[in-house]
């Protein structure tokens, strides 16, 4: 009976045993599967190889190797301008002649075209003109300036007061909205927009035509300008704004008097001994 007992025991210890491997193996199994699935989720999304920053990059900062690294980039949301190999970035020769940084980058944020140099040049105010556009400098002071919140990448209205002389008369003071929409370069010597704080300005540099050039010259070296600052992603157009001191303060147009018509008197003169005398007669003409 003993024996029947100890055999039973040992049926079902392996019964338990086989019970306990059938399982891990299951979930082993199961695991691995899952695994592989997830695996072949990922990889059904198209990466491309991309340069990214390893820290954040300010404005005049030289890019190395040392300053990016690369990482796999969904295909579909790829930024325009991107670097897809080293040789791009950093072509052969580029050691002496690095790029440099444009705009802000932060970490992890994509390597563009747009935000560096080409190899070997400067980051001036130059490499910011597009085709076409010309670098002034306007003058300005705590009150035309802004207060001192403009910052280079920022776009301003530019209005124009002073007087007016026609026929040697003066038309009195008024101003005038001259130029819109003009995008800032530099403020001061500095065309970075890594500016902390309010900077009371002396000079702001505008990129503008040649013909927006040659206005804003007339305009500045006969009055003052003053500028206005556009609110980010407004992309509305002002329409020809001008006010004068009558205009500001509600008055009409000054009317010119209206001449009298004065009767027309005709007169013939004769002398009657050592006086003359004038005689109205009745006009003919």
């Amino acid at each position: 009976m003993r024996g029947i007992f100890v055999l039973v025991l040992i049926v079902g210890v392996a019964l338990a045993g086989g019970a306990v491997m059938m399982t891990k193996k299951y979930v082993s199994a199961y695991q691995n599967a899952l695994a592989q699935e997830r695996a072949s989720r990922v990889e059904n999304i198209p990466t491309v190889d991309i340069f990214v920053a390893t820290d954040t990059l300010k404005y005049g900062h030289r890019l190395t190797k040392e300053n990016v690294r690369q990482v796999r980039w969904p295909k579909e949301s790829l930024p325009e301008g991107v670097f897809t190999s080293l040789e791009a970035l950093f072509p052969p020769g580029s050691d002496d002649a690095p790029r440099v940084i444009l705009r802000t980058m932060e970490k992890n944020e994509a390597i563009m075209a747009s935000k560096v140099t080409l190899p070997g040049e400067d980051a001036g105010i130059t490499s910011r003109l597009e085709r076409g556009m010309r670098a002034f400098a306007i003058r300005v002071d705590v009150s035309s300036g802004v207060s001192g919140f403009l910052r280079p990448g920022d776009k301003v209205d530019i209005y124009w007061t002073g007087q007016v002389r026609q026929e040697g008369a003066v038309q009195g003071d008024f101003t005038r909205l001259i130029e819109t929409n003009v995008e800032l370069i530099a403020v001061d010597q500095k065309a970075s927009n890594d500016i902390d704080g309010a900077v009371i300005a002396r000079t702001v540099t505008v990129a503008a035509r040649p013909e927006q050039v040659a206005a804003l010259a007339q305009a500045q070296s006969t009055g003052k300008l003053t500028l206005a600052l556009v609110g980010a992603g407004d992309d509305t157009i002002a329409s020809v704004i001008e006010v004068d001191q009558r205009k500001l303060l509600g008055l009409g147009a000054i009317e010119a008097p209206q001449e009298v018509e004065r009767e027309q008197v005709c007169t013939i003169r004769t002398r009657r001994g050592a006086e003359v005398v004038a005689i109205p007669i009745p006009c003919t003409n």
